[in-house]
């Protein structure tokens, strides 16, 4: 069995020594410390179960380092060690996050029961963070329907890079998903258990968005009456996600750059900057390579942003999930109405699947449940909005780009795929569908290189 480490913080040589002697005799890895300061080093160079330092020490005191090892890791189980003379001390250590303390002089068993027990709350925590990581797994991709390979081949990535610490740039037009893609990130992570915080930047004006990232001091503006962390600070340990981070001013993209490359903020009317530990995904609707190359984002950003890259593809390029979709969206639209589930006719899917969707899984999303609300007993073809009628009903007689009408063959081979995009490949489906034996709809997709 592994041996826990245990961090001892003591500016007094015999006391760190008597330490020592104690914990390694009952089986502990320890690692010492003459100063608050070192103790920060060596915390950060190892794996610490547990931390016992002294509260009154020459420079940094314990509280202050006390702060600063929360500040790092706010899981890290620090046991306070101080005199009867200073207890009020040791109680405001305990309201800033110490795990327990011992007054000095202190009985060894009694300060091994309390590492004992301190080393328990910390292995509970770690099966407790492990069943949640598990039970999101489980549930991290219940709202990302779909089964396309562009799909399935996001689904891998994420599983990939979740565990990273690795910036993420997600591209794809608006109601792809985008937001829906960057929780299942983090719901995958390490830091699954803690926040997950999202601000659309284009929403907000270049002051308040200023303000709403980096923080602000109280008096900095009007109507500034309090200190504000700011939201990098407010996700340390999770995951920011910057929506639409191509609509951030230029001026504001110079302090994301830096406040990515140092990990610090400066709030607004403050000149102290101050560490942060979220992990950043951003997203964008637009080309960020064309808006560079039109200066309106910066280079050195993008590159910052972009060390994994996903690209969502539009709904109109993955057909196939259209039906599961619109399934899924039904049976939500039944929950939020308190009424029971309306099946989707087969001429109202092939509708569905017909359309190209301009607004993506939003749109779709919207039509299903407007429909959901305006039909009879199951979704047809009537409850489904006008402009998605319409463009079914003129999808295989459009001209092509050259102006000219499909051939019939051509308009056989559409119809073969958009039925079998409307019942999600299932070519037994499709074949009873369109009237035909299953050997006769393999040789039509054979001859159309559709198989």
């Amino acid at each position: 069995m592994t041996k826990h480490t245990i961090l001892v913080v003591e500016d007094e040589e015999l006391m760190r020594s008597i330490l020592r002697r104690m914990l390694e005799t009952s089986g502990y890895e320890v690692v010492t410390a003459d100063s608050a300061e070192s103790g920060l080093a060596a915390f950060g160079e190892n794996e610490i179960a547990a931390t016992i330092t002294d509260i009154r020490m020459s420079g940094m005191d314990g509280i202050e380092f006390l702060d600063r090892i929360k500040t790092v890791d706010a899981d890290a189980l620090v046991v306070i060690m101080t005199a009867y003379s200073s207890v009020d001390s040791a109680v405001a250590a305990l309201r800033k996050g110490a795990y327990d303390y011992v007054t000095k002089p202190f009985v060894n068993e009694d300060l091994l029961q309390t590492v004992r027990n301190a080393i328990t709350q910390r292995e509970l925590f770690r099966e407790n963070r492990a069943l949640r990581r598990e039970l999101n797994r489980q549930y991290t991709f219940s709202e990302i329907v779909g089964k396309s390979d562009s799909l399935e081949r996001i689904f891998t990535l994420v599983q990939k890079v979740a565990d990273t610490n690795a910036n993420i740039l997600i591209q794809g037009e608006s109601g792809t998903g985008k937001e829906l893609i960057a929780r299942a990130i983090h719901l995958n992570s390490g830091r699954s258990t803690q926040h997950f915080l999202a601000v659309n930047c284009g929403a907000l004006p270049e002051s308040l968005l200023e303000s709403e990232l980096f923080g602000h001091t109280k008096g900095s503006f009007t109507g500034a009456v309090a200190d504000k962390k700011g939201l990098f600070r407010s996700a340390s340990g999770g995951t920011l996600f910057l929506d639409e981070v191509g609509e951030m001013p230029l001026s504001l993209q110079v302090k994301l750059l830096r406040a990515l490359q140092e990990h610090e903020v400066t709030p607004v009317g403050s000149a102290m900057p101050i560490k942060f530990d979220a992990r950043l995904i951003a997203a964008t609707n637009k080309n960020l390579e064309s808006e560079v190359k039109d200066n309106r984002f910066r280079e050195d950003l993008f590159y910052r942003l972009n060390v994994i890259e996903m690209t969502v593809p539009p709904l109109r390029d993955r057909r196939e999930d259209i039906p599961l979709l619109a399934k899924h969206f039904a049976t939500k639209s039944a929950r939020n109405q308190n009424s029971v589930e309306k099946p989707i006719t087969s001429d109202a899917v092939r509708t569905l699947a017909a359309y190209d969707w301009p607004g993506n899984v939003r749109e779709l999303e919207n039509a299903v449940e407007r429909a959901f609300i305006l039909s009879g007993p199951e979704i047809d073809v009537e409850s489904l909005p006008a402009k998605v009628q319409d463009a079914a009903a003129h999808s295989f007689l459009s001209r092509d780009d050259e102006g000219f009408r499909p051939t019939l063959e051509e308009l056989e081979r559409r119809y073969l795929v958009e039925v079998l995009a409307s019942v999600g490949e299932d070519k037994v489906k499709a074949a009873n569908i369109l009237g035909i034996d299953l050997s006769t709809l393999y040789r039509k997709l054979k001859r159309y290189d559709e198989a």
